[in-house]
This record gives C-alpha cells, sequence and structure tokens, in this order.
C-alpha cells in the first residue's frame, strides 16, 4: 500500500491573526499556532515512510507553496542531537519561508494546491508503465487538502471555490477544512460536504493540536473504521453573480444556470434575454424583506406555490440550496415544475 499524500492551505494574513490573538476567552497568536502546526505535520510524516507532504501559505493576494516533500531542498539544516532530521528540515523551511514572505508581502508567486497534485499525478503516470501502454491513469494514494482558515468567505471567489471543488471530484481529493477563528464559512463546508471530508468550526482553540491530530491525521482510507468528527449542519446558499453576495432566494438562468439576487433582463453570463413578462411575474412574486417572526413561522407551515416562469427559474425554496445555487435532489412532474425531494417549494422551469 501506498503512502497518502497531505497538502496543507494555512492561511496566513496577518491582520486575521492579530484579532485572534486579541480574542477572548482562547486567544490564538501566529507563533503558537505554527508550533502546533508543525507538530502535527511531524505526526503524518512520522505515520508512514511513504507520505509525502506540501504546505502552502495563503497570504493577502497570493498563495506561496512553503514546504513540498517532492522537492527537498539542496541544504540541509545543521545536525541537532536533540531533534529527528525530517523533522528538523520540515521545522526549519517552513518557519524560514513564513518569516521571509511575512517581511515580503508584495512580491507574488502562484501555487495551488490542486495544480499541485495534479502535476504530482501527471508524474506520476509518466513514470509507470501505463503512459506507455495506454492504460488508465492512476491517481495518488488517498490524496487530501486540509485548509486552516482564519477569514471569512470572500463572496467574489465563489465561482472559483466551486470550480476548485468540482476538480478535486474529478481528481478524487478529499478536502478537509478547519474554521480556527472567525464566523463559520459557508465555501469551506460545501468543500468539506462534497469531497467526502470533514469540516470543524474549532470553538476551544487552545486544543487545536488535539482536534488536527484526532479529526485530520486519519487518511480517507480508514476513516471508515473510526468515528472522525463530521458536520452537524451544512449551508448550501450560493452567491449570486451579479453582485457575489450569499443569496437565501436566487433567480437562475434557465440556459446556463447562473444565479442572479433579482430578476435581469439579459443573462450577464450567456446573454440570453428574458421576456419584459417574465420579469415583471417574478418581480411580484418576490417575497418581502424582512421576513418577522410571525411570517417565517406562517410560511414554514404553509406551502408556497411554484411559479411557472419563461427563461428564469425562481428559487424560493426554504431549504439550503445545492452546489451552484441548485436543490441537491428532486424531480420533474409533467407540467415543468421541479420540485425537491421533502420539500415544501419549488424551483419554476420553463414549460
Amino acid at each position: 500500500m501506498d503512502g497518502s499524500h497531505l497538502s496543507v492551505v494555512v492561511d496566513l494574513c496577518p491582520s486575521q491573526w492579530h484579532l485572534s490573538s486579541l480574542h477572548q476567552p482562547y486567544p490564538l497568536d501566529l507563533g503558537s499556532f505554527v508550533s502546533q502546526l508543525l507538530a502535527f505535520l511531524n505526526s503524518h510524516i512520522a505515520s508512514r515512510h511513504e507520505n509525502s507532504l506540501a504546505v502552502f501559505g495563503a497570504f493577502p493576494g497570493k498563495s506561496v507553496l512553503l514546504y513540498s516533500s517532492a522537492n527537498p531542498p539542496s541544504e540541509t539544516p545543521s545536525n541537532d542531537a536533540n531533534s529527528f532530521p525530517p523533522f528538523k528540515m520540515v521545522d526549519s523551511i517552513i518557519m524560514h519561508n513564513i518569516v521571509q514572505q511575512l517581511e515580503a508581502l508584495d512580491q507574488g508567486l502562484d501555487e495551488e494546491a490542486l495544480c499541485f497534485i495534479n502535476r504530482l499525478t501527471l508524474e506520476f503516470n509518466t513514470s509507470t508503465a501505463n503512459a506507455t501502454e495506454g492504460l488508465e491513469p492512476l491517481t495518488l494514494s488517498d490524496p487530501r487538502i486540509l485548509v486552516l482558515s482564519v477569514s471569512p468567505d470572500q463572496t467574489t471567489s465563489y465561482i472559483p471555490v466551486m470550480n476548485s471543488i468540482f476538480s478535486a471530484q474529478k481528481l478524487k481529493v478529499t478536502i478537509d477544512a478547519c474554521q480556527i477563528y472567525g464566523p463559520e464559512t459557508v465555501f469551506l463546508q460545501q468543500a468539506a460536504h462534497l469531497t467526502g471530508g470533514s469540516y470543524i468550526y474549532l470553538e476551544r482553540r487552545d486544543a487545536l493540536l488535539q482536534y488536527l491530530t484526532m479529526a485530520f491525521l486519519p487518511p480517507p482510507s480508514i476513516r471508515q473504521t473510526i468515528s472522525v468528527p463530521t458536520q452537524d449542519k451544512i449551508d448550501f446558499r450560493a452567491a449570486c453573480f451579479c453582485h457575489k453576495n450569499i443569496v437565501d432566494v436566487g433567480f437562475v438562468c434557465s440556459v446556463c444556470l447562473s444565479i442572479f439576487c433579482q430578476p435581469v433582463p439579459v443573462c450577464s453570463t450567456c446573454r440570453t434575454k428574458f421576456p419584459i413578462k417574465t420579469l415583471q411575474r417574478l418581480n411580484a412574486a418576490r417575497p418581502s424583506l424582512p421576513f418577522t417572526s410571525a411570517s417565517q413561522s406562517r410560511n414554514s407551515s404553509t406551502p408556497s406555490t411554484p411559479q411557472k416562469t419563461n427563461g428564469h427559474a425562481s428559487v424560493t425554496s426554504s431549504r439550503p440550496l445545492g452546489p451552484g445555487g441548485l436543490p441537491q435532489s428532486g424531480s420533474i412532474n409533467d407540467n415543468g415544475t421541479f420540485h425537491t425531494n421533502g420539500a415544501k417549494n419549488g424551483l419554476g422551469l420553463s414549460a
């Protein structure tokens, strides 16, 4: 059995870590975080000799490859009788690169975890007989990405994040996520759920190393035999393509499935034009905001009637949306109306 590959994406935004160090009752500064992270990385290396590791630093405006076991450094650190040489090399290289990048944030280098895993896969297939014999390409054993985040969602990154999720599914890459500080992230929840990974919101930041070891150290191949923490709820809301805002109720183009927070005469993605009467009908059917507690309880007990439209699809389900803003499952009736399974509201499509 081959080893497990782990790519770790570390959020190293200085302003967010400064806020994290001041947050009570469990402050966590960048220095304490890095020391616990290095202990976790060393645990992954020590678990199996064949295990591989890559660490990426997410700085403001750029991402940097901090360490890769596939590209060992030409110069090794000095020997220390009190430390294991592989651990010493990982610690010294990562710490040196983090300090160097924090001191020079204006220099850029684009390195992405998925691109790195894809490159390793291509190199692996080139070095095997599959490339010469025309067989199906092989994939790395248990490739996974662990995202350690302290920043909130950036709604402008919704489309790139969804594309990354689909790419991870194609490459059979598991995405794990740990929100260390700040509000829960919708995009990381969806990424972990859709790729079979784990998402954890860190409530006790003084126990970071325990969370990392118990939840994210086991590779996906053995998680089925042990009890790994999973997320209790998943937020499937999507971001609109027009203002990049996360929406509860959206309007979907029936041609390209682009999501909008309000009816638009022309789809900005595929340039499809919609009838004026359809726009007027959709605007009239839009719910009045904000909802009161009384109206919410009344709407939860009374099912709404789906609206059939020409061109647009009006998402009015009180149920969370699936990837791309669409319900996860459902059925289409003869009248052209899409109903989600178990939901009271529906998605109206053109007949």
